[in-house]
């Protein structure tokens, strides 16, 4: 399952981060990487912690709250994102995200998550490159949305052949680890919320209700 999440941060938000970003001190992204995309990444990272806990108030802040982050990933933990830049000449390549992450409080990558911080018009290349049972998916969206899609997948970044691109990037642990179970749950959650507005009484309404409630008791992981 692949999920657009539109307007995570509005204009404001995206020019505080942009004027952050400005001034922050960057490292080789590769540091961050696992041991085998760190052969093939080539990007660079935010590494000045107090400029970090402010674009995190400002970006986990949104994320937490939007409606469809918490349908789609029904999330138990996220991670702390890497905020990231690729200058000119900068891609990662085909990899697979680790299984496992952190350090002493480590998670399960069940799902990453990008969220775009400058206009798809500021940078040529830079698209990230999903492979999925239906073909490669091409993802390079506006500002301010972002990308949520299973960790599982192998992915990659189209080398940027001008501008800059900037990313912040994510992941999480899901309460249901499998991810057609998880892609079940988010449509019918989207039918249940429909029925929800428009007819919260009917015998129908209440059997999607319940159904949706039990399978996720029956299914997550706490």
């Amino acid at each position: 399952m692949l999920v657009q999440i539109k307007n995570i941060l509005g204009d404001t938000e995206l020019q505080k981060i942009q004027d952050l970003l400005k001034t922050a001190k960057f490292r080789d992204g590769h540091l961050s990487a696992g041991m085998a995309a760190q052969q093939v990444k080539n990007n660079l990272e935010v590494s000045d912690e107090d400029i970090t806990s402010v674009l995190n108030n400002i970006v986990m802040n949104n994320v937490v709250r939007h409606p469809v982050y918490q349908q789609a990933a029904l999330p138990h933990r996220i991670a702390t994102p890497f905020y990231a830049r690729y200058e000119t000449g900068m891609e990662y390549g085909e990899h697979i995200d680790d299984p496992i992450m952190g350090q002493g409080d480590r998670y399960r990558s069940d799902l990453a998550m990008t969220i775009f911080l400058n206009s798809p018009d500021e940078y040529k290349g830079g698209e990230l490159i999903i492979q999925t049972p239906f073909g490669e998916q091409t993802i390079k969206y506006s500002a301010g949305d972002a990308v949520l899609y299973p960790a599982t997948t192998r992915h990659r970044v189209v080398k940027v052949t001008s501008g800059e691109r900037l990313v912040a990037v994510t992941w999480v642990q899901s309460l249901i680890r499998d991810n057609e179970q998880r892609e079940l749950l988010y449509q019918l959650s989207k039918t249940r919320e429909k029925m929800l507005r428009k007819d919260p009484d009917s015998e129908d309404t209440k059997c999607i209700d319940s159904t949706y409630v039990n399978l996720v008791r029956m299914w997550s992981e706490v």
